[in-house]
Parts: C-alpha cells; structure tokens; sequence
C-alpha cells in the first residue's frame, strides 16, 4: 500500500474503513476497505479531514475483490437464477422459481483448489423454493492476480457451475394396492401421506384407484393411468419379497424399462423404479413412505419432477448418505440424510 494525496486517489482501492461522525446523527464508515474512490468521493473525504489516504497500488494484472467476484458470478450462474449487488467481493445468487438446484461438483471443486477465490454452494440435487439462497462467491484478498480468475474461467468452460431445473411433472396417479384397503377392512393411511408429498411441490393427483392384489387387476389400472396421460405413476404398498405381494411383478409386466428394485437407502431399501417408452416414470413405494419423516422417495421425487433421468447407477450412489437416523422429531431436508 501507498500514501498518496487525496485529489490524487481516484481510482484507487482503500487499505482500510473510513469512519465518518456528524453529533446525534451518523457514526459509521463512510467508505469501507476495498471502495473504489470515485470523482465525487473526494469532496466527502477532505470535510472528513482526510487529506491523504492509504490505498493499494494498482498494478497491471491485478483485480479489485468486487471486479473478481462478478467474473465468478459469471461462471457460477445458471438460467433462472437472481443475484444481489457485489458488495466486499462477494455475490449471493438466489432461485427464480420451485425446481432442482445442480452444481457441477468436479468443477467446483478444481475452481475452490485454486487459491484466493472460493464458490459456496447447496447441495447438488436440493429441491428449492423460490427466493432460497443457492450460492455465494467471493474473493479472499483486496486484490488478486486477473491470472487467478482466468484459470477459474478455463476450468469452468462454456457452461454454467450451477443449474436451476423447474419442475415439469406436474400430474400423477395413485395406485393403492392391498386386498385388505379395497375391502374396506382397514382405512387406507398410504395415499393420503403420497398426496401430501405431492402438493407440496405443487403435483396434482388426477387419478386414484384402489386396486386390492390381484396382479392382473393392477396390470390394469397401470394401463389405465397411461392412458389418462399422467405424467408419473406411483404404486404403494406390496412392494417386499413376500409371496404375497405383487406389485413389483406387476410393475414389470406392464412394460416400463426397470431402472432398480432395491435401494441402497434405508427407510427405502424396497422402492422400485421404471420408464415406460415413452419416459414416464412409474415408482413402486414401500410401506415405509407412510410412517416415516423421509425416505429414497423423497430424495428421488425432486430429481423426477424436473425429469433428471436417473440411472442405476445413480442409485447406487446414494448409499453413502443414504441412512437416516430416525431423529424425532424429523428435520428433513435439514439434515445428512442423502447428502
């Protein structure tokens, strides 16, 4: 840093805050370190008494915190996403809408290894509401090598760090199975709790049918559900390995594409998915979906409604963060569970 003439610090950066005090009206920094002194900054600073200022010494090569941060934003911000003013070398981007939050983790990852330059972000694959906070990026130091940011730029590439997905499925179709809620032997607790999910991400229920155990019949209630052109197809219940239960058969001689029957998540071990021809994505639920805070449904249903395909092997994936810990009372998503 250098001692230079007030008049003389346009342009410049300040090495520190600049606290102005008028009696019973104002005590606070006037200008904070880092501020950019500008033309009309000048009369300001000298009826503050500052005739000389301490400032850093610009040097070709070298970026101001705030200009460096926006080259960040720039890289880091997706479709459908808002941000706030660059203010001490940090921006904070925002959602625009309900959807699937995606970070590209790789490349945060060699952009974060850099040095002098960081880009916080939520959890790959969190649902959002709009207004959530999403990600934050700032520069550590007053000043940083311009070099620094073109390696961020290199590293990122053409696309956007961050993705931001609304939803697109925006209808469903309940299929509850089990001889005993068709009878009317016991009250069905299963498609209620699948409903409440739902709404909450603003799905409707277009279709529901009890369906009892017969393979056949659920055969063809699923067959009814296409043809009402739904856009996803849940099945609840029936879903173990006993003898008994025939969803999952019945699942599979409808036709859809199996993804996986099983998951490495517990509550969730038994839940099925599949994709007819056409992609849309019919699930078989495990009872746990009804009693339990969070199960893989609920880690899955977000990725689904923005039409993520998902892959086994995504599946497989989720068993390192896929136990929950049954905290009562249940904090999901505030919590490791799938993370």
């Amino acid at each position: 840093m250098k001692r230079i003439k007030t008049q003389d610090a346009v342009g410049h950066v300040l090495c520190h805050d600049l606290t102005r005090i008028v009696k019973d009206e104002f005590k606070d920094a006037q200008f904070r370190k880092g501020h950019v002194v500008q033309p009309e900054d000048i009369p300001m600073l000298l009826s503050m008494g500052k005739e000389h200022l301490y400032v850093w010494e610009m040097q070709p090569g070298m970026l101001h915190e705030n200009d460096g941060a926006e080259r960040l934003c720039a890289l880091s911000k997706g479709p459908y996403m808002d941000r706030n003013e660059v203010k001490e070398g940090k921006i904070e981007l925002f959602a625009q809408k309900d959807g699937l939050f995606q970070v590209d983790e790789e490349r945060l990852c060699a952009i974060n290894a850099i040095g002098d330059i960081i880009i916080a972000t939520r959890h790959r694959d969190s649902a959002v509401k709009a207004g959530d906070k999403l990600a934050g990026m700032r520069v550590i130091p007053l000043i940083v090598p311009e070099s620094l940011l073109a390696q961020a730029e290199a590293l990122a590439g053409d696309e956007p760090l961050m993705r931001l997905l609304p939803y697109k499925r925006k209808t469903a179709a309940i299929l509850t199975t089990g001889s005993e809620v068709k009878k009317g032997l016991i009250q069905d607790t299963f498609t209620p709790v699948v409903q409440e999910k739902l709404r909450n991400y603003g799905v409707e229920v277009t279709y529901q049918v009890q369906t009892g155990d017969v393979r056949e019949d659920i055969v063809a209630a699923i067959h009814a559900a296409q043809g009402r052109g739904v856009d996803m197809i849940l099945c609840t219940g029936g879903m173990s390995v006993d003898p008994d239960d025939n969803t999952p058969g019945a699942i599979r001689a409808a036709g859809p594409r199996i993804v996986s029957y099983g998951a490495p998540v517990l509550p969730g071990a038994m839940f099925l998915l599949a994709y007819f021809a056409d992609g849309v994505p019919i699930m078989g639920l495990p009872g746990c979906v009804m009693y339990a805070g969070a199960t893989v449904f609920d880690l899955l249903l977000p990725r689904i409604l923005a039409d993520v395909p998902i892959t086994r092997q995504d599946i497989a994936r989720m068993g390192n963060g896929g136990l929950c810990l049954g905290c009562k009372p249940c904090r999901y998503p505030l919590c490791p569970f799938g993370k």
